[in-house]
């Protein structure tokens, strides 16, 4: 399968995080992409550099301002203390909810880092942008491949991107690349796009960029925002609005659950997506819900991501492949490419 790679992503390498109230090494590391490029090496895939800008799609999917701010916060960070802050992360400290003003840009650097933030869980470094441009980059490069005739292309690239909405970043995201991915499609000849988001997260950004279309159906299958991340998006009663309105179809599961279980959630976002009568299809390919990783609780092994590919392959759809979560690290390269050799043996 063609894959583009993310030659910047290791420059995005946060030292710590915050989980659970405790300062921790941050989960979403570098490591997790370089397992997965060796996983795909060692399978005869081949990776290529991304050789599409993704500006333009980007100005579609997210809010001028946001992407002004993202792309000089580390230089307005280090404005503040060229020294000191070379070696500091910069977290919010306040956000902008409920009856507070969000329309006023504050000058002061860690409110405005929290207008733009929905969580304290995603730490910036000096390569932030560049590592999350380039991921863009990926995500429009594949589109553009699967566009142009070829049955399917991989983005493999961190930071993931789901939890990023129009003008916001959250849950290790910055830039949301399954969004410019399903958009980069559209512009190029699709009349309709699904967007299958399989993250044990539920892939609250990407509902809110397309929530009030009809031209990308959105669906997900996640941890029960009642008990899970991102909490406040996810429910089954969010079935989009004006003329999105039936175009999003969320499926929350219980923590715990089964792979059987949750295979036949997955044939309901399936039947879903087979009545839509899409051009195309993107996968917000999160592997989280992997029975080893440290932050989900899903059980699904090894073998069913291979089952996953398999049964993805039977939609038929050009599709575009785009890595979102998964951290258990040594086992996300593994689980990675079982779905794309599932996807390519079907």
């Amino acid at each position: 399968m063609i894959t583009f790679h993310n030659p910047l992503h290791q420059g995005h390498a946060p030292v710590h995080e915050f989980f659970r109230g405790e300062r921790v090494p941050c989960f979403e590391k570098p490591a997790r992409v370089d397992y997965v490029e060796e996983a795909l090496r060692a399978r005869g895939h081949s990776m290529l550099a991304p050789d599409v800008d993704s500006s333009p799609v980007l100005a579609q999917v997210h809010a001028p301002r946001y992407l002004g701010f993202l792309q000089t916060a580390w230089q307005q960070w280090l404005a503040l203390d060229p020294v000191a802050n070379a070696t500091v992360q910069p977290f919010p400290s306040v956000w902008p909810v409920r009856t507070l003003r969000s329309d006023v840009e504050p000058d002061n650097f860690v409110a405005r880092l929290g207008l733009y933030s929905m969580d304290n869980g995603t730490p910036m470094a000096a390569g932030t942008w560049a590592a999350a441009k380039a991921g863009a980059d990926a995500a429009a490069s594949a589109a553009a491949r699967v566009a142009q005739g070829d049955r399917a292309a991989f983005c493999c690239t961190r930071p993931p991107g789901h939890h990023a909405g129009p003008d916001f970043m959250g849950g290790y995201c910055f830039l949301n690349n399954a969004a410019v991915a399903a958009q980069a499609l559209r512009n190029q000849g699709a009349r309709r796009v699904a967007l299958l988001d399989v993250d044990y997260h539920h892939g609250n950004g990407t509902q809110s960029i397309f929530y009030a279309r009809d031209d990308v159906l959105f669906v997900s299958l996640h941890g029960d925002p009642r008990t899970e991340y991102p909490f406040y998006l996810g429910h089954a009663d969010e079935v989009g609005e004006g003329k999105g309105t039936g175009y999003n179809l969320n499926l929350p599961l219980p923590a715990g659950t089964s792979a059987a279980t949750w295979f036949e959630a997955l044939e309901q976002a399936y039947t879903r997506i087979g009545g839509y009568q899409a051009d195309a299809l993107v996968i917000s390919l999160g592997l989280d819900a992997f029975e080893g990783d440290p932050i989900s609780r899903f059980a699904l092994a090894s073998a069913d991501f291979t089952r996953l590919g398999e049964r993805l392959a039977r939609l038929g759809l050009p599709t575009v492949f785009v890595l979102e979560g998964g951290y258990a690290a040594a086992e996300l390269g593994t689980n990675a490419v079982n779905v794309l050799d599932g996807f390519e043996q079907a």
